[in-house]
C-alpha cells in the first residue's frame, strides 16, 4: 500500500497537484470497479468523475490520510449506488457493448452473461474484492456492511458464478 500522508497534507491545503498524485493511484482501480458494476461506460465515467469532484471537496475532511485509496473508494460506492437506484427508476437497455479494459478481459461471453445476471449490489462487492483487491474488512467500511455479511455474500456470488459456469 501507498503512503497517502504527504500528498494527502498538501492536497487539503489546496494543492491540485498532490490530488493528481492521489488520484493517479486509484483511477483504474475505480473505473474498472464502476464500469463492472454499473455495466455503462457513460454511468461508469460520470459516477468516477462525481466521486473525485466530491472526494476534491472534501478531502480536507480525511482523518486518516494513509487510508485515502478505502475512503475514495467508499465515495465511489456511494455514487454507483446512487446509480443504481436510477436504473430501478427509469427502465432502459444495458450497455451490451462494454469497451476493452487495458489488462483485464473477459475469459468468455458465458462469464460476461452470468456477470450480467448478478444484481447490482452483488456486482460491486464482487468488483471490490476481485477487480479491487480490497479485504472484507475493506469491502465492510466502503459498503457499510459487516465484514462477516461481506464474506458470505461473496462465498454465494462465487458460488453461484461457478455452478452457473460448470
Amino acid at each position: 500500500m501507498n503512503d497517502f500522508s504527504a500528498d494527502a497534507a498538501l492536497a487539503a491545503k489546496g494543492d491540485t497537484a498532490a490530488f493528481a498524485r492521489l488520484y493517479s493511484t486509484v483511477y483504474k482501480d475505480m473505473y474498472r470497479i464502476a464500469l463492472y458494476s454499473l455495466r455503462s461506460p457513460h454511468d461508469a465515467s460520470d459516477a468516477v468523475s462525481e466521486a473525485v469532484l466530491d472526494a476534491f471537496d472534501s478531502i480536507k475532511k480525511l482523518r486518516e490520510p494513509e487510508h485515502f485509496r478505502g475512503w475514495i473508494m467508499k465515495i465511489l460506492s456511494a455514487k454507483i449506488k446512487r446509480k443504481q437506484k436510477e436504473y430501478f427508476n427509469v427502465p432502459s437497455e444495458l450497455d451490451e457493448n462494454l469497451p476493452e479494459i487495458d489488462e483485464f478481459d473477459y475469459e468468455s461471453a458465458e462469464l460476461k452473461e452470468a456477470l450480467g445476471r448478478l444484481e447490482p449490489v452483488s456486482r460491486l462487492l464482487l468488483s471490490l474484492s476481485v477487480l479491487g483487491g480490497y479485504t472484507s474488512d475493506e469491502i465492510a467500511k466502503i459498503c457499510d456492511l459487516k465484514a462477516s455479511t461481506v464474506r458470505s455474500r461473496i462465498s454465494r456470488i462465487k458460488e453461484k458464478l461457478r455452478l452457473e459456469l460448470t
